[in-house]
């Protein structure tokens, strides 16, 4: 029976793709199906995905909710994990994911992400993005915390089933970030989210670029106009494309 699909959305990410790739293919047991979902890249990351063996659909558009909705929609897995081009999962990733569902009161989850960089580990950040998943919901939905809901991003590599996915409407094209956040506030409803007590490890590029207490300054900043309902366009002025 089909299994688990692993959906990553693409933009000029040949730096790092490779590398997730390869691990990709040491999970065990594996996944159902590897898609890249390809927004239009002017570098060799199609053809690193194609080299590999992956399925790539070129995207009707650019942006990660299109991108990630067009690879949910074809793509055949009962479970659908949105995974960034920049992390690395555990080699158990599959059976963990599997083992969170089923628990039918659960609706999704996601990972601790842990950033790291060639030689550092950025623990101050990686701790404010762990307690981020919990205290945001808890400030600014609290109604909704204490019915289990967790704010988890897309380093956390998200994970639910196809059904809620859909049910709930899958991810909103219009929105430019933020769009995993959103899309928990509709999951909530299907049941619970969880913060699976595992490590994947997401890219520091980010932080490196702007340093961890510009980087922590922003993620804060961004969070809290988001929680009293700034809209996601306004803040996507803060948050550059970094590849």
């Amino acid at each position: 029976m089909p299994g688990i699909s692993i959906v990553i959305p693409t933009l000029n990410e040949g730096s790092c793709l490779e590398r997730t790739l390869r691990n990709l293919n040491f999970l065990e047991p594996p996944a159902w199906e590897i898609v890249v979902v390809d927004g239009g890249s002017e570098d060799q990351t199609v053809a690193i995905a194609q080299q590999a063996g992956i399925k790539v659909i070129h995207a009707q558009g650019r942006g990660r909710s299109l991108q990630m909705n067009q690879g949910a929609a074809e793509s055949t897995g009962d479970i659908l994990c949105f995974l960034h081009a920049d992390t690395l999962v555990p080699d158990d990733f599959i059976a963990v994911v599997e083992q969170t569902l089923a628990d039918s009161t659960v609706a999704g989850g996601g990972f601790i992400s842990l950033m790291v960089g060639a030689q550092t580990t950025r623990w101050g950040v990686s701790l404010h993005n762990y307690l981020k998943t919990y205290y945001a919901p808890l400030l600014f939905r609290p109604h909704l915390f204490f019915k289990g809901l967790r704010l988890l991003f897309g380093d956390q590599v998200m994970f639910c089933r196809r059904t809620d996915f859909w049910t709930c409407g899958g991810f909103d094209n219009q929105l430019p970030i933020l769009e995993e956040a959103d899309l928990c506030l509709k999951l909530v409803r299907q049941g619970r989210l969880r913060q699976v007590n595992r490590v994947v490890q997401s890219s520091d590029r980010r932080v490196a670029r702007w340093g961890s207490l510009k980087a922590t300054a922003i993620y804060v900043y961004i969070g809290f106009l988001w929680g009293f309902g700034v809209s996601a366009s306004f803040l996507k002025q803060f948050y550059e494309d970094i590849r």
